[in-house]
């Protein structure tokens, strides 16, 4: 039975604990699992350890004087824990880091050029433009300017068509909504759960706009302080009395401006 939930699962990481340093525990005992398929957000707010999480998953973490200290992470049922970034890359993980990160100098068109994995065949790249701009009306209008000049939000856009032109398995997103307008937002994640359809593409979402998150993915983790605290489907976060006070500002107000709380959260009782 093990085996058959590991089968359906394209990510397990399992009771994983993150060094900084040899001093700073990060996160503790984190436990998450993607689903093939499915479109999976991690909740919470800034420090809480989300980002970490992700950089565990992607190999980044050595970069940052980070490790893996305890716990097991596989992908497709092989086992990456100790595996260099560079390896998870080709077996099919990417991810796309906070911040919009792009070639600036460059156009759009060539930004996606150089995402290119090494060996892939013109016409294969050529028809993974065409899909992005398809999914992306934006950048096949703005392809041939300078990419620095795009807006943050086609910024963005651009950061994604980056990823998928590597013809990811698993797409992981840290804050694609950051600094954008809700109406870009609304966007973003729309054209993200249209891929989802369309591609069966797994993908794990980091964000603390957790009312945009949950409105596209089928289940959530919630951590705070390094660990999780809380996982379930969006309809049942989004139902959960301290989610929505805490998370989603009881329905009238949105996960930044929440600041003061009527009540102690239950799990930190």
């Amino acid at each position: 039975m093990q085996e058959k939930v590991e089968a359906q699962n394209i990510l397990s990481m399992n009771s994983v604990e993150v060094l900084y340093d040899n001093v700073m525990l990060a996160i503790k005992g984190v436990s998450v699992q993607v689903p093939k398929g499915e479109m999976i957000a991690l909740l919470g707010s800034n420090g809480a350890g989300k980002s970490t999480t992700l950089k565990a998953i992607s190999g980044l973490l050595k970069a940052e004087r980070g490790r893996i200290s305890r716990g097991e992470i596989t992908f497709q049922g092989t086992d990456i824990t100790e595996a260099l970034a560079q390896k998870r890359v080709e077996m099919g993980i990417c991810h796309v880091i906070e911040g919009r990160r792009v070639f600036e100098h460059l156009t759009p068109d060539e930004n996606l050029t150089a995402a290119a994995p090494r060996g892939m065949s013109r016409s294969t790249l050529n028809a993974e433009k065409d899909k992005i701009y398809a999914y992306f009306p934006r950048l096949a209008e703005r392809k041939n300017s300078q990419a620095g000049y795009l807006s943050g939000g086609e910024q963005q856009m651009l950061a994604i068509g980056r990823a998928l032109v590597t013809q990811p398995k698993l797409l992981m997103l840290d804050e694609p909504s950051l600094g954008l307008a809700p109406f870009l937002v609304e966007e973003i994640f729309g054209i993200l759960q249209k891929i989802n359809n369309d591609e069966g593409l797994s993908v794990l979402l980091v964000e603390q706009n957790a009312l945009a998150a949950l409105e596209i993915v089928s289940q959530g983790y919630l951590i705070e302080n390094g660990r999780v605290v809380m996982h379930g489907t969006a309809e049942a976060l989004k139902s959960n009395s301290d989610i929505q006070e805490f998370y989603l500002g009881g329905g009238e107000t949105d996960f930044h401006n929440v600041k003061h709380y009527s009540r102690r959260k239950r799990w930190l009782s």
